[in-house]
C-alpha cells in the first residue's frame, strides 16, 4: 500500500538484501517512520556535534541505481535536432529518407483505441474500498506528520529519530552471519579504538573520545529502550484484542476436542460390528492369491532349470534359432520375473557364455557351409546347398548382429574363383600329349604350349564354369537378401503396430494385469517345441480362463516335456523352425538389427554380387594375360582374333545380365590385346598395300567376279566381307570394268584389293565395336599412304625406278584418277558405317575422312592439271613452228590433231563422258592461247586478207577433227577467241 509521507531518495533494498537488514512489510495499522539511511561513520576523529552532516551524507551501504535504457539522456528529437550539424542533409535520417523526415506527420494507428477517463471507471470502483481502508488505517496509526509537535516534543522527536538511525547502521553489524568479536576488523567497527589511540601515548583528548563513546552506547540503549516502550504503546489496542481472540479460540478448541472423542467411539463402534469380519475374508483371499503366485513362481523355476539341457538338444540338431531365442527369452524371464532369485545367481552368466559360443559355432558353420557350398561341383548339383541351414544360418547370424558373415563368404568366393581356373587347366592339360606335366609345372606356361583352339577351348570352358559359379552365388546371395528383407519388413510391421496400439496396450494392462502377469511368469519350452513367447501367445489368447486352471495345464504340460521327446519332436521338419523365425521377428527385440543396418546388409549381398563378377573377371584376364605374354594373341588372324572377341563379349555381356553392373577389366584387357591386334592387322595390310603399289605397272586389270559381288554387296548396304564361293563351272568371266551404281570404273588390280582390305577393316569393327576409333585411325592411315604412294608413283614417276617403266603415260595418269574417283566414292560409306559404330563423343575423330577426301580431290585435280600440261607442252612446242601459208591444213595442225586424237583414244575409256569434255574443254583453252599468241607475232588479224584465209582453214580443220572424236560431237571450240579485238 503507498505511504502518504514523503519517500526516501535511497533505493530500499528488499529482504535479505546485501545490507543484512531484515525489513518486514508495512502495516497499515501503526505509524511508519521514515526510511533510515545509514551513517558514514560513529565517531569521526573530530566530533562537530552536527547532526545535519550525518543525515544527509551520501549512503555508504545500501544499492544504488543502476543504469538501464531508461536513464539516457539523449533522444531521437535531440538527435535529429543538433544545432552543431551546419547542414540538415548531412543527417543520417534526413539524407536517407529525405527532407520531410523530421516534420512529417505521423497518422495515429489503426489498431490502438482512445483512451478516456471511462476507460478507467472500472478501475476506480475496485480500487476505492481499499483506499477507504487505507484512510481508515491512517486514522488509527497516524503518520509521522501528523503527529502533534507539542505532545511528542519536535526537536527531541527528531533527535530521537537521529539517534536510532545511527544505531541502527552499527546494529547491523551484530546481525551479520559471520559476526565474530575475535576479528580484528570487526572489533575494530564495533569499538574503534584505533581512533583514540595515537603513537605517543594516552592524551586528554583520547580520554574525552572514549567517554564520549562509552556516553553513545548508554544512549543507544535508552533509544532502543524508548523505542519499543513507543511501539508497544502505539499496539497496544490490537495486542489485548489479540488475547481475547485467543481464549475464544481455545473455547471452540474445547468443544471440538470433545465433539472428535465421540465421533472416534461411534467409528470404532461401527468398525467391530462390520468392518472386521470382511477385512479378514479380504486379507485371507490375498493370501490365497499370494500362495497361487508363489506356486506359479515355483512351477517357472523348475522351467526355466531346464533351459541348458534343452540348449544343449537344440544345438546338436542346429538349431541355433531356436537356442537364441530360448536363451534369450529365459533370460528377460530372469531379470523380470525371477529377479533376486539367489539359486539362479549364475545362471544370467552362464546363458551369456552359451551365447557367445553359438555366435562361435554359427560363424564356424557358416564359414563350412561357404566352402561346402562353392567347393562344390558345378555341374548336376541344385544351386543352392541346404537352403533351410543357409536361411536358419543367416537368421541367426542377423539375430546376433553378425553382420560381417559375408565377408567370409567372400573370402571363400575368391579361393573357389582360383581353384575353378585351376580345375580347368588341369583337365584341359590332361588331354593333350604334346604337354608334360612333369617338366612343365607351372600353368601359365601350359596354356602357352596349347595351340590356339585347345587354349580356346579352354578359355570357353573356363566362361561356362565362371557363369555356373555366378548363377549359383546369385541364388545363394538371393536366399540371403530374402531373409535380410523378410526381417526387415517385419520390424517395420512390427513398428507400425506398436505405434498403433501404443494407446489400447495400455488399456488391457490395467483390465487384466495379474492375469497376464500370471501366464507370463508359467511360459515356457513345451513338449510340442513351443517357445516361451509362443506359451505367452497362448496365455493372452487364452485370457478368459482362470489363473488357477492355467497354472495346472501348464505345469502338466511342463512335467510332460521331457528331454527325448523334445529333441525327437524338433528334429521331425522345417515348419517349427520357421513359426519360430516368424515369431521372433514379430516380437521385436531389442538383439536385431536397425533398419539402417538391415538396409546396409542388403547392399553389401549387392555388392558382394558385383565382388563375385569383378573377381571371375579378373581370373578371365589371368588366363587372357597368361596366354598373351609370348606375344601369341597377336599372332592371330583376323578370324581368330574375332573369335575371341566374341566369346568375350558374350561372357561379358552375360555376366553383366547376372550381377547388372558393367564390368572393365575383362573389357580393358581384350581392349589392350585389340590394340596390339589392330596395330599388328594394320601394319601387315599396310605392308601389303606397299607391296602391291610398288609392284603396280598402272595398266588396266580385269575385274573378277568375286569383287562385283563385292561391290554389289557394298551397295546393297551390306559392309561386310562375304563369303567365300567355290569354284564352279559356272563361274563368270572377270569383267573389263569395275560397275558401282551404273558407273564404269577402269582400275587398277591393288585399288580392287584396296576394296576389299576397307572392308575388312569394317567387318573387324563389326566383330570387335570396342576398337573402333582405333581402326579409323589406323584406315584413315591407309587411306592417306595409298594416296601419297599413287602420287609419288605416277606423278612423281617413281614407277620407272620402283617397277621399271620407260614412261608416264596419259593412260597411267587417267587410270590413277580413276581410281581416286573410285576410292573417294567410297570414303562417305566407310564414314557413315564407323559412325554407326562409335559414341556420340567420339564423332569428332570422323574428320579424318574430311581430310582425306580433300586430298584425294586434289590429287585428282593435279592429275587433270598434269594432262592439261602434257599437251600445253605439246601445243608450245609444235605452234611455234607454225607459218601461214599453202599447203593447207598446214603440217602444224595435222600434228596437233592426231596428238589430240591419240590423248582421246587414251583417256577416253578410262575417263567417264564430262570428265572427258571438261578435260578437253581445257586443253582447247590451252591450244587458243597458244595459237593466239603464235598469230599476234606473226602478224595475222581478221581482216579477210590471204593469210586470215589461211588461218580460218586450218582452224576449221581443227574443229572438224576434234568434234569426230567420240563424246566431243556437240563440244563448242569457240575458235572465234583467237583473234584479237579490233580497236
Amino acid at each position: 500500500m503507498a505511504s502518504s509521507h514523503s519517500s526516501s531518495p535511497v533505493p530500499r533494498p528488499g529482504s535479505g538484501g546485501r545490507d543484512g537488514i531484515y525489513r518486514k512489510d508495512q502495516d497499515p495499522s501503526p505509524p511508519r517512520c521514515r526510511t533510515i539511511r545509514s551513517l558514514p561513520d560513529v565517531c569521526p576523529k573530530e566530533p562537530t556535534g552536527e547532526v545535519r552532516g550525518l543525515c544527509n551524507g551520501p549512503s555508504v551501504v545500501a544499492e544504488h541505481d543502476r543504469w538501464t535504457v531508461l536513464s539516457s539522456k539523449v533522444n531521437l528529437p535531440a538527435a535529429l535536432n543538433d544545432p552543431r550539424l551546419a547542414k540538415r542533409e548531412s543527417d543520417f535520417f534526413t539524407k536517407t529518407w529525405g527532407l520531410d523526415f523530421a516534420e512529417t506527420e505521423v497518422m495515429p494507428s489503426f489498431y490502438l483505441p482512445s483512451i478516456t477517463r471511462e476507460d478507467f471507471g472500472p478501475y476506480l470502483q475496485e480500487m476505492a474500498q481499499r483506499e477507504r481502508i487505507h484512510e481508515r488505517c491512517k486514522t488509527i496509526c497516524p503518520n509521522k506528520d501528523d503527529v502533534d509537535p507539542s505532545s511528542l516534543g519536535y526537536n527531541r522527536y527528531n533527535c530521537l529519530h537521529t539517534d536510532l538511525c545511527v544505531f541502527v547502521l552499527n546494529f547491523q553489524i551484530f546481525m551479520k552471519p559471520d559476526f565474530a568479536l575475535d576479528d580484528p576488523a570487526t572489533f575494530n567497527n564495533v569499538l574503534p579504538w584505533s581512533h583514540f589511540n595515537s603513537a605517543g601515548g594516552k592524551s586528554s583528548r583520547d580520554v574525552a573520545s572514549s567517554k564520549l563513546l562509552q556516553e553513545k552506547l548508554s544512549h543507544y540503549l535508552d533509544v532502543v529502550e524508548v523505542s519499543i516502550a513507543r511501539q508497544i504503546s502505539l499496539r497496544s489496542e490490537a495486542f489485548f484484542h489479540a488475547m481475547s481472540s485467543q481464549h475464544e479460540l481455545q473455547d471452540r478448541l474445547q468443544e471440538t476436542q470433545q465433539a472428535v472423542a465421540v465421533l472416534r467411539g461411534r467409528t470404532a463402534a461401527m468398525d467391530r460390528v462390520m468392518c472386521q469380519g470382511p477385512l479378514q475374508a479380504l486379507r485371507k483371499a490375498m493370501t490365497r492369491n499370494n500362495c497361487v503366485k508363489l506356486h506359479n513362481k515355483l512351477k517357472l523355476m523348475a522351467a526355466v532349470h531346464q533351459t541348458q539341457p534343452t540348449v544343449q538338444l537344440l544345438l546338436s540338431t542346429s538349431e541355433f534359432v531356436g537356442a537364441l531365442e530360448l536363451i534369450a527369452t529365459t533370460k528377460e524371464v530372469l531379470q523380470q520375473e525371477l529377479q533376486g532369485i539367489h539359486s539362479f545367481r549364475h545362471l544370467g552368466s552362464q546363458l551369456c557364455e552359451l551365447e557367445k559360443l553359438i555366435d562361435k559355432m554359427m560363424v564356424e558353420d557358416f564359414s563350412m557351409y561357404s566352402h561346402s557350398d562353392l567347393s562344390r561341383s558345378l555341374k548336376d548339383e541344385p544351386q543352392v546347398l541346404e537352403k533351410e541351414r543357409l536361411e536358419s544360418l543367416v537368421f541367426g547370424l542377423l539375430r546376433q548382429r553378425k553382420l560381417d558373415f559375408l565377408d567370409i563368404y567372400s573370402d571363400e568366393m575368391i579361393l573357389a574363383a582360383k581353384a575353378i581356373v585351376t580345375q580347368c587347366v588341369t583337365d584341359s592339360v590332361v588331354h593333350i600329349e604334346e604337354i608334360d606335366t612333369e617338366v612343365v609345372m607351372k600353368q601359365a606356361d601350359q596354356m602357352r604350349l596349347m595351340t590356339f583352339p585347345q587354349w580356346f577351348e579352354l578359355l570357353k570352358n573356363v566362361f561356362e564354369c565362371f557363369l555356373l559359379f555366378l548363377q549359383r552365388i546369385k541364388a545363394t546371395l538371393n536366399i540371403i537378401r530374402n531373409v535380410v528383407v523378410e526381417v526387415l519388413n517385419s520390424n517395420q510391421k512390427n513398428r507400425l503396430l506398436e505405434q498403433a496400439s501404443s494407446g489400447a496396450s495400455g488399456q488391457e494392462t490395467s483390465q487384466s494385469p495379474s492375469v497376464l502377469q500370471g501366464e507370463a511368469e508359467l511360459a515356457y519350452l513345451t513338449h510340442e517345441g513351443l517357445f516361451i513367447s509362443d506359451a505367452l501367445n497362448e496365455a493372452q489368447q487364452q485370457a478368459a480362463l482362470a489363473a488357477q486352471d492355467q497354472s495346472s495345464t501348464v505345469g502338466s504340460r511342463i512335467q510332460q516335456g521331457r528331454l527325448e521327446t523334445a529333441g525327437s519332436d524338433l528334429t521331425s521338419g522345417t515348419s517349427e523352425m520357421s513359426a519360430s523365425r516368424e515369431q521372433s521377428i514379430m516380437s521385436g527385440e531389442n538383439l536385431m538389427p536397425t533398419e539402417l543396418e538391415l538396409n546396409r546388409v542388403v547392399n553389401n549381398v549387392q555388392e558382394l554380387l558385383y565382388t563375385a563378377s569383378d573377381v571371375s573377371h579378373d581370373r578371365c584376364v589371368k588366363v587372357l594375360t597368361a596366354r598373351a605374354k609370348d606375344g601369341s594373341l597377336e599372332r592371330l588372324s583376323s578370324a581368330e582374333f574375332v573369335c575371341l572377341s566374341q566369346a568375350v563379349e558374350g561372357f561379358v555381356r552375360d555376366t553383366e545380365e547376372l550381377s547388372g553392373r558393367r564390368s572393365v577389366s575383362l573389357r580393358g584387357a581384350l581392349q589392350s590385346q585389340a590394340n596390339r591386334f589392330v596395330h599388328r592387322f594394320h601394319e601387315e595390310r599396310k605392308t601389303k598395300l606397299s607391296l602391291l603399289l610398288d609392284n603396280e605397272r598402272w595398266k588396266q586389270a580385269e575385274v573378277p567376279a568375286e569383287f562385283q559381288d563385292l561391290v554389289n554387296s557394298i551397295a546393297d548396304g551390306k559392309i561386310t566381307l562375304p563369303e567365300r564361293k567355290t569354284t564352279g563351272p559356272d563361274e563368270k568371266k572377270p569383267a573389263e570394268f569395275l560397275l558401282v551404281n551404273g558407273q564404269k570404273y577402269a582400275v587398277v588390280g591393288t585399288v580392287l584389293l584396296l576394296i576389299r582390305i576397307f572392308l575388312e577393316y569394317c567387318q573387324c569393327v563389326n566383330d570387335i565395336p570396342s576398337i573402333a576409333t582405333d581402326m579409323l585411325t589406323r584406315l584413315s592411315d591407309l587411306l592417306k599412304h595409298f594416296n601419297s604412294r599413287s602420287c609419288q608413283l605416277v606423278l612423281g614417276a617413281g614407277a620407272l625406278q620402283v617397277v621399271g617403266l620407260k614412261t608416264i603415260t596419259t593412260k597411267n595418269l587417267a587410270l590413277a584418277s580413276r581410281c581416286l574417283q573410285l576410292v573417294v566414292h567410297y570414303i562417305p560409306i566407310i564414314r557413315a558405317h564407323f559412325a554407326t559404330k562409335l559414341q556420340p563423343k567420339q564423332f569428332s575423330v570422323l574428320r579424318h575422312f574430311d581430310h582425306i577426301t580433300k586430298d584425294y580431290n586434289d590429287h585428282i585435280a593435279e592429275i587433270s592439271a598434269k594432262l592439261v600440261a602434257i599437251m600445253d607442252s605439246l601445243f608450245e612446242k609444235v605452234l611455234s613452228k607454225y607459218e601461214v601459208k599453202a599447203p593447207m591444213p598446214s603440217a602444224c595442225f595435222r600434228n596437233v590433231c592426231k596428238q589430240m586424237a591419240k590423248m582421246h583414244e587414251a583417256i577416253y575409256e578410262l575417263l567417264p563422258e564430262e570428265q572427258t569434255q571438261m578435260l578437253f574443254l581445257r586443253i582447247n583453252a590451252s591450244f587458243k592461247m597458244h595459237l593466239k599468241r603464235q598469230l599476234a607475232r606473226l602478224g595475222v588479224i581478221n581482216d579477210g586478207g590471204p593469210q586470215h584465209g589461211l588461218v580460218v582453214v586450218d582452224v576449221a580443220f581443227y574443229t572438224e577433227n576434234i568434234q569426230a572424236l567420240k563424246s566431243l560431237e556437240r563440244l563448242d571450240l569457240n575458235m572465234a577467241e583467237i583473234w584479237e579485238q579490233k580497236r
